[in-house]
């Protein structure tokens, strides 16, 4: 691991392997610039705001850094507390490091936990493994995963957004995006949908989010709820020009993906209009981006969905994601199926049949190995 120093504007760590480069921010650990590489062909997916650290006036520090991947517990906003919890804003110390791994640590004080991240990379895998291991946190709390990829350098509607089935999809019941100061949002508050490829407008019809990105001029936002008999792990997938990105994750520990469709909606600083092409595609235990108050309600219970998890102060949880890329056949298309056919690779099929295998530890992924 390299010492600190700035990365886009950032003070970060960087850890690398023979195929990953990957910084971690100290303010908020947030994980980008990444860039994988295989031979000759890179990807860089992970979206970098487009401004700099204190450039912007009465930013806070979460919007200050704004970038790639962040953890956020509790997720949304608290009664004590900044939006997303201190693990996305605060002060992490590196607590250990080595070329290819670095753990980081926080104490919060909003939530009362202790939490220590780990990023590592490994030789001839294009793959990006992260733990949060939590101890000392008592009481029912929401959370999530928050990779930001940027589509901005994509032709309209040339890359591909699939996620594994799901039971129960909605755009956001209320209003995401405030026209008072400037936002716009253009999907039907509370709609609920079977396919990304047709989601309902508020003003009639339907919009194809699998084909990203979509007219710039809107800030939506969507949560979509594992299927569990589709099995243990959930995956998304978004395919670019070169390459597919894909995420792993164990749906017991994040039951919901959330996609915040940012495509220049919102005018006011420090957006401005110019945060175009970036979608989020999260990993939660939540209830879309409401708080910590509403999360608790369990406002799913109806569903039979939590959104919120209990949490003991005397037992620690690990809580593990799996990201990466593989690099694409040209017309590899949306994928449909990531197989987990074998120790140590997947296989991602696309909606013609075509097939590629790489290299990853998916097993990584489980809570509990």
């Amino acid at each position: 691991m390299s010492d600190p120093e700035k990365i886009h504007g950032a003070r970060s760590v960087t850890v690398r392997s023979s195929s990953v480069t990957a910084s971690v921010t100290l303010t908020g650990a947030h994980v980008a610039p990444v860039v994988f590489t295989a031979g000759d062909e890179t990807a860089v997916p992970y979206s970098l705001a487009p401004w700099q650290p204190a450039e912007i006036p009465e930013v806070g520090p979460l919007l200050d850094v704004l970038r790639g991947d962040f953890f956020c517990l509790p997720f949304g906003t608290q009664p004590d507390g900044p939006a997303h919890g201190e693990p996305a804003s605060g002060k992490w110390t590196v607590s250990s490091s080595s070329e290819q791994a670095v753990t980081l640590h926080l104490d919060a004080s909003d939530s009362g936990g202790s939490f220590a991240k780990t990023v590592s990379v490994r030789d001839g895998q294009t793959v990006l493994y992260q733990e949060i291991r939590i101890r000392g946190l008592a009481g029912t709390f929401n959370y999530g995963t928050h990779p930001i990829l940027d589509f901005s350098r994509q032709a309209p509607a040339s890359a591909r957004i699939s996620t594994s089935p799901m039971r129960w999809s909605s755009v956001y019941p209320g209003v995401f995006s405030d026209p008072a100061i400037g936002e716009t949002q253009i999907l039907r508050p509370g709609a609920t949908f079977d396919s990304l490829g047709a989601i309902p407008l508020e003003a009639g019809g339907t919009l194809d989010v699998s084909r990203y990105p979509t007219p710039a001029g809107h800030e939506d936002l969507v949560m979509m709820v594992n299927d569990p008999d589709a099995g243990p792990i959930g995956w998304s997938a978004a395919v670019f020009d070169d390459f597919v990105w894909f995420s792993l994750k164990d749906i017991t520990s994040f039951p919901a993906t959330l996609l915040w469709i940012s495509n220049g909606g919102r005018t006011q600083p420090p957006w401005s209009g110019r945060f175009t092409g970036r979608m989020g595609i999260e990993d939660i235990h939540s209830h879309f981006h409401d708080g910590l108050v509403a999360a608790r309600r369990q406002p799913l219970a109806h569903l039979g969905m939590t959104t919120a998890r209990q949490f003991d102060a005397d037992t620690s949880v690990s809580l593990r994601t799996v990201q990466g890329v593989a690099f694409t056949p040209d017309g590899f298309g949306r994928v449909v199926d990531i197989a987990m056919d074998a120790p140590g690779r997947v296989t991602l099929t696309d909606e013609d049949g075509a097939a590629l295998t790489t290299e990853v530890e998916w097993e990584f992924a489980l809570e509990s190995r």
